[in-house]
């Protein structure tokens, strides 16, 4: 049923992992039945939550018996660093943590409450890894990389229940990012924001405001710090509690009115052929910040205030970097990883329109930008999605691609080390949806780092069985191969891969999918008939479409045959369970996915050719072409049914709501229907018409 999922997402541990089989060796130590978990008297409210949680996952997880003490000895003990006067030297930092296992039992030395939280949580999984509540005596310290690493909701935009803070806070995020329409107003409509920041201190989590306030004044008209004051400033005033409050030209905006940032794109009905300065790195955008920072600072003096550059990719490097250099120094610059780098599709060049796995990054539009901020100081975030989902799969609740995963984290390390890379956007619309990649993601972000592969190997036979670990890590091993061949286009990331299966295959009208109501987007940022003229700014610096297209399909035919290679590993596990099936049937799903991007492409190109083909048996041929492609795509629809049935999961993405569940596979049938019984008996109706007209024109003549 849908929205099934959202029990999942409410499951904070998983029942019975526990190997009846483990015992523990010689140098592990064992918790035991009636285990104590000794903190201090005086513990803060996340330390007190984060152990009574671990009792939890022991009772759960490990059948194990556990509580939290505040007297005595403990089995494990949660100390910070300031109580216990330890000098934790490099690992004295946010969120860090030291772990010593010996024959008495585990102590805990953390910095600070959110370091002594992630400890637990970090105990957690190695115990899972194990199969056992055992750990092996030794040390350990460990330094989150990232912070922030901010994420939105993936139970409903906006919306974040206690036990999802738990499963955001678990996999070591630290920040959730809440739409902000007015003061105290988000997506859903009015609301007490300070709940939500309270709910999610308890985990040890900040909330960020994603700003949609809207820019109606311009920094140098009259009134204009009452007007942000009236918005930035009370923001902060009524919700104290916010982090901070990310900004973004597009969400905001701005330049609405004539003036000096003018309305560039059709001041008198006719295009300029000029870039809006909701995409451009217009120099207002400085005043406009400082204007903005002034305010939140009289109510908030630490407030993190946000800029990101998105879009502004579609400008020349001179005038991104120009506005990168007269930015104020004392905010933070997030910038997009991967976006806007030309990449060779066979023999065209295309770009990656919008945030995608198939280039890892990090891209020259990133390094451009982030040379700049480095060399004048400003702290540098960067929109990742490493929290597991791109643009590229709108269905999906997750791109189950670790190794391409893989190279991005390397990216992003050597990118701290060149530039200070500090805190992450890991998902925007697109949400936090735990999964295996979440939690890779999450262990390949605490420093010292580990091998990638190692982490992924411990944490793959936890999931899926240690006697299935070799087939699916070869299934997976394909699954990233064949997302490199992935074209991240306008055309597709806004097209059939948007929606999958429940693309339309329109031919004479553009039909749209019907949209759940209440829905953020719905079908508003989606493209219904194959997106021809990708955008005007981007044209003179790709290949043509004409060209393009063709290669584009090729690339995506090898994907398919590399996707449906990996999916046959999975299927040929023996015995099975559930979690391999599960992802059997997100492969599949992902599958199907391409094979209507690629049908996208062919009708579009039978479409063009049938416009302009003056040869009537052609015609013909084209409509008997499309006939069989049209056959062939509601086939795909109805083998998609199954799949959407048994995991709600996937066809449903918060901003969208449904947009490939039954229902909406039911209307592409009937939709497929349509064309295939109107539309082309119509056309064929013409074939008809005038090969009788030429017969009788011939017979008169």
């Amino acid at each position: 049923m849908n929205y099934d999922f959202r029990r999942e997402l409410l499951t904070v541990h998983e029942a019975n992992l526990r190997k009846p089989g483990r015992v523990p060796a010689e140098n592990e130590f064992l918790l035991e039945e009636g285990a104590k978990i000794l903190i201090a008297p005086h513990a803060h409210e996340v330390v007190r939550i984060a152990a009574e949680d671990f009792c939890n996952f022991l009772q759960v997880s490990m059948n194990l018996s556990a509580s939290v003490t505040t007297e005595g000895v403990g089995d494990v003990t949660v100390r910070l660093a300031r109580d216990a006067g330890v000098d934790l030297g490099e690992y004295a930092a946010y969120r860090s943590f030291h772990i010593e296992t010996g024959a008495q039992g585990i102590v805990i030395t953390a910095h600070d409450e959110r370091g002594a939280q992630q400890a637990l949580y970090y105990i957690e999984d190695l115990m899972t890894f194990e199969g056992a509540p055992l750990l092996a005596y030794g040390k350990i310290e460990k330094r989150p990389m990232y912070s922030p690493q901010m994420v939105h909701s993936a139970y409903g935009v906006d919306d974040y229940p206690d036990d999802y803070l738990a499963r955001i806070a678990h996999d070591g995020r630290d920040a959730i990012l809440l739409f902000v329409k007015d003061v105290g107003v988000s997506i859903r409509g009015e609301e007490d924001f300070n709940d939500l920041i309270q709910r999610a201190a308890r985990h040890g989590i900040d909330v960020y405001a994603y700003s949609r306030l809207k820019s109606l004044k311009h920094p140098s008209d009259e009134g204009a710090e009452a007007f942000y004051d009236s918005l930035y400033g009370e923001l902060f005033r009524r919700f104290p509690g916010l982090k901070g409050v990310t900004l973004c030209g597009e969400s905001n905006g701005f330049s609405v009115n004539e003036g000096p940032m003018g309305d560039w794109n059709h001041p008198d009905g006719i295009p300029t052929g000029k870039i809006h300065a909701r995409f451009y790195p217009a120099l207002d955008y400085v005043p406009w910040l400082n204007i903005v920072k002034k305010v939140i600072r009289r109510a908030k003096p630490d407030a993190d205030i946000v800029f990101s550059t998105y879009n502004f990719g579609w400008c020349e490097r001179s005038e991104r970097l120009k506005l990168i250099e007269a930015l104020p120094t004392d905010i933070s610059l997030l910038l997009c990883f991967d976006m806007f780098e030309f990449l060779p599709c066979g023999n065209s060049l295309i770009k990656n329109s919008d945030h995608s796995i198939t280039f890892p990054g990090p891209g020259e539009y990133f390094k451009s930008e982030a040379e700049v901020a480095h060399r004048r100081g400003i702290r540098l975030y960067s929109m990742t999605y490493t929290a597991g989902r791109t643009w590229d799969f709108g269905m999906a609740p997750y791109e189950p691609m670790p190794y391409q995963w893989m190279r991005r984290y390397a990216g992003m390390s050597e990118a701290q080390k060149k530039w200070g890379l500090s805190g992450l956007m890991e998902c925007h619309h697109y949400s936090y949806f735990p999964s295996f990649i979440s939690k890779l993601s999450k262990h390949a972000f605490f420093a010292p780092e580990e091998p990638y592969e190692e982490l992924l190997a411990k944490i793959l036979k936890a999931e899926y069985g240690e006697e299935n670990y070799e087939a699916v890590d070869a299934a997976l091993r394909d699954f990233s191969e064949a997302i490199t061949h992935y074209t991240p286009t306008n055309s597709d990331q806004y097209g059939a891969f948007r929606v999958g299966p429940a693309h339309p295959m329109n031919l004479l009208q553009s039909i749209k999918i019907p949209e759940d109501e209440g829905a953020m987007f719905g079908n508003r940022i989606w493209f219904p008939k194959y997106l021809a003229n990708n955008n005007l700014h981007w044209m003179s610096t790709v290949s043509p479409l004409s060209i393009r297209i063709r290669e584009e399909k090729k690339s995506l035919a090898v994907m398919l045959s590399i996707m449906e290679r990996g999916v046959g590993k999975l299927r040929s596990i023996e015995n099975a369970n559930a979690k391999i099936a599960r992802l059997t049937g997100l492969g599949q799903f992902m599958t199907n996915c391409v094979k209507t991007a690629i049908a996208a492409k062919e009708i579009h190109l039978l479409d063009v050719e049938l416009q302009y083909t003056p040869d009537i048996d052609r015609v013909e041929a084209i409509l008997d072409e499309i006939e069989a492609l049209l056959l062939r795509e509601r086939k795909n629809a109805e083998d998609t049914i199954p799949i959407v049935e048994a995991d709600s999961s996937i066809g449903f993405e918060g901003s969208m709501l449904y947009m490939c569940d039954k229902a909406h596979l039911e209307w592409k049938i009937r939709h497929t229907d349509y064309v295939l019984n109107i539309e082309l008996g119509e056309l064929r109706g013409g074939v008809r018409a005038h090969r009788e007209f030429m017969k009788k024109k011939g017979n008169e003549q």
